[in-house]
């Protein structure tokens, strides 16, 4: 097996983890709550905690990569989570679990921009829409297959199994990892802390995560409001402080690369939106009358879509480009939202195709932005730009759940089609910043004959 092969499916196995513990948890809600007699808002924090912890350490990972190598820190992440996992599972107070939690989510935020930084850069520019698709197809068949084998080890063992089964994966991911990841070479840098910028750093990932959560609720929407106002002014003294500072936390100099900017803006407005149109999706289906079964099986025909979607997006983007495919990308999930708005009965046909469309368009922006984003990226710069890709990542799913729960709350619970109509036009939102975008540059990258050639 070739190294980049080795690196890529340490990094997957890794990735695979994080996902399954963002979406598998929530099946075991009622059973926790029994057992160890938690509300409901507690409930809501053992994935705000998980999510809080997952994001927090991120800004951290480049600067800890640099001083203790990235093998060794990679592997310590897969340690540390491995052991968070055992803790939950062995929680006794829904306190204490989602205590766990948090440090579970360490590890995950951790190995995320690491293990990504290291396996992208492996492939040349030309292969990495490739190994792009099949990141996104582990992001799709995670998803999709784990709420189901969840509810399975729920009900015939216990909700704690649904923990203790991250041990041999993760085991498995560190030996690998052991065995084959290169040493880390000798490296006399040392580069000193940028205290101040973790610490504002930290602050406005902190508020806003929380202020997300508080956003949620009818009854903490008000202060939610303030956190998320406290959250964005830390946010702008954290950009200030950062922009042009050397040995910066974050290198924000990188946002100044058009494929990166672009790719962000997509990541926060296409799949960042449907988390939250899934959302409104849901509590509309119900007021219908569709069971809850039905509405949970209409994620396998946007699974369908979207695995036609990532198999037609690493095939042509080194044809066409980025722009013909974020386009269209952007164009079906918003017919497919306005799709939803004219469902006024529980009609399957429709209400498939609407998710198909959602699917395809969904996944066809993810994988031309998640490869879009690191065409141009040096390897020197790599751990820094994953680092803000997954930042923006994880901001993007609570964003977009949070901007629509809101807006629902904010108009009356029978408000879906004002919330439909404002998902459709934020998917949107990006289309004049692809119109605009210089695809030269990519194109030449990963056809430079061709582009060449083209250009004479």
């Amino acid at each position: 097996m070739a190294y980049r092969s080795k690196v890529a499916l340490v990094y997957l196995l890794g990735f695979a983890l994080d996902l399954l513990n963002m979406f598998v948890a929530s099946i075991a809600y009622p059973d926790i709550a029994q057992q160890l007699h938690a509300s409901v808002t507690q409930l809501a924090w053992i994935t705000n905690a998980y999510m809080l912890g997952l994001t927090l350490v991120i800004p951290l990972s480049v600067w800890l990569a640099t001083r203790v190598g990235e093998r060794r820190l990679i592997l310590a992440s897969l340690l540390l989570f491995g052991i968070g996992s055992a803790l939950v599972a062995q929680a006794g107070s829904i306190e204490s679990l989602i205590g766990w939690r948090l440090l579970q989510g360490l590890g995950g935020g951790l190995l995320l921009p690491i293990g990504q930084a290291l396996a992208y850069r492996q492939f040349p520019p030309a292969q990495r829409a490739h190994f792009t698709g099949v990141v996104l197809l582990v992001a799709l068949l995670v998803p999709a297959l784990s709420p189901a084998a969840g509810g399975l080890i729920v009900q015939a063992l216990s909700w704690r199994w649904i923990f203790y089964l991250n041990l041999p994966v993760a085991l498995l991911a560190f030996a690998l990892g052991a065995f084959w990841l290169k040493p880390d070479l000798p490296n006399d840098e040392r580069p000193t802390l940028d205290a101040r910028g973790l610490l504002l750093a930290a602050s406005a990932l902190s508020l806003l995560l929380i202020a997300v959560s508080l956003l949620s609720a009818a009854d903490s929407r008000m202060i939610g409001a303030v956190v998320l106002i406290l959250g964005a002014l830390t946010l702008c003294f954290y950009l200030r402080d950062g922009w042009r500072k050397p040995g910066a936390i974050l290198d924000l100099q990188l946002i100044k690369n058009p494929s990166l900017r672009l790719a962000m803006l997509i990541y926060l407005c296409v799949p960042g939106v449907f988390t939250g149109t899934q959302m409104i999706a849901v509590l509309y289906l119900h007021n219908l009358g569709v069971g809850a079964a039905p509405i949970g099986a209409l994620m396998l025909p946007w699974a369908a879509g979207s695995g036609v979607a990532i198999m037609l997006g690493k095939r042509s983007f080194n044809r066409l480009g980025p722009k013909p495919l974020l386009s269209a990308g952007m164009l079906l999930q918003c017919i497919g939202i306005v799709l939803l708005m004219r469902i006024e009965q529980p009609a399957s046909t429709p209400l498939i195709f609407a998710y198909v469309m959602m699917g395809l368009g969904g996944s066809l922006c993810s994988v031309t932005a998640q490869t879009l984003a690191f065409v141009g990226i040096p390897a020197e710069k790599m751990g820094h730009s994953s680092a803000l890709w997954n930042i923006n990542r994880q901001l993007g799913f609570c964003l977009g759940a949070a901007l629509l729960s809101s807006l629902l709350g904010a108009l009356g619970g029978n408000a879906f089609h004002a919330c439909f109509a404002a998902a459709a036009l934020l998917t949107l939102i990006p289309m004049a910043s692809v119109l605009r975008f210089d695809s030269t540059t990519v194109l030449a990258l990963l056809n430079p004959h061709p582009a060449e050639e083209r250009s004479t």
